[in-house]
C-alpha cells in the first residue's frame, strides 16, 4: 500500500468515500419509494376488500376526470388486482434493488475501514 504515491492513495480514497455516499443516497430514496408503493398496496386491498364485502349487483364508479364512469364490477376487481400485482412487483423489484445497494455501501464502508487500519502510523 505504503508503495503507490500519495495522490494515487488520495484518488483512490475519494472514489470509494463518493461510492459510499452515492450507495447511502440511492438506498434511501430506493426505500422510500419502496414504503411509497407499499402504502398504495395496502389502500388498494382494502378498496379490493370493501367490494368484495358488497353484495348483490351494485352500480359500481370510477373517477374519470371530473366525472364518474359506471364499471361493472368484475372490471374494477380485474383493474384493482392488475394494479395489486404490478405494486408487489415493483417493491420486490424495490427491494432487490435495496439490497444490492446495502451491500455495494458496506462494501465500500469495509474498504475505507481496511484501509484506515493498514495505513501507516505516522
Amino acid at each position: 500500500m505504503s508503495t503507490l504515491p500519495d495522490d494515487t492513495l488520495r484518488k483512490i480514497l475519494v472514489q470509494i468515500q463518493q461510492t459510499a455516499v452515492q450507495s447511502q443516497r440511492a438506498l434511501n430514496i430506493s426505500r422510500q419509494q419502496s414504503a411509497s408503493k407499499d402504502r398504495e398496496r395496502r389502500i388498494l386491498q382494502l378498496t379490493i376488500d370493501e367490494i368484495q364485502s358488497i353484495e348483490g349487483d351494485v352500480n359500481l364508479y370510477k373517477g374519470v376526470g371530473k366525472m364518474f364512469m359506471m364499471v361493472p364490477r368484475k372490471t374494477m376487481e380485474q383493474e384493482f388486482k392488475s394494479q395489486e400485482k404490478e405494486l408487489t412487483d415493483d417493491i420486490n423489484n424495490l427491494n432487490k434493488k435495496a439490497k444490492y445497494l446495502e451491500k455495494q455501501f458496506n462494501d465500500a464502508q469495509s474498504q475505507l475501514r481496511d484501509i484506515f487500519h493498514h495505513s501507516p502510523k505516522q
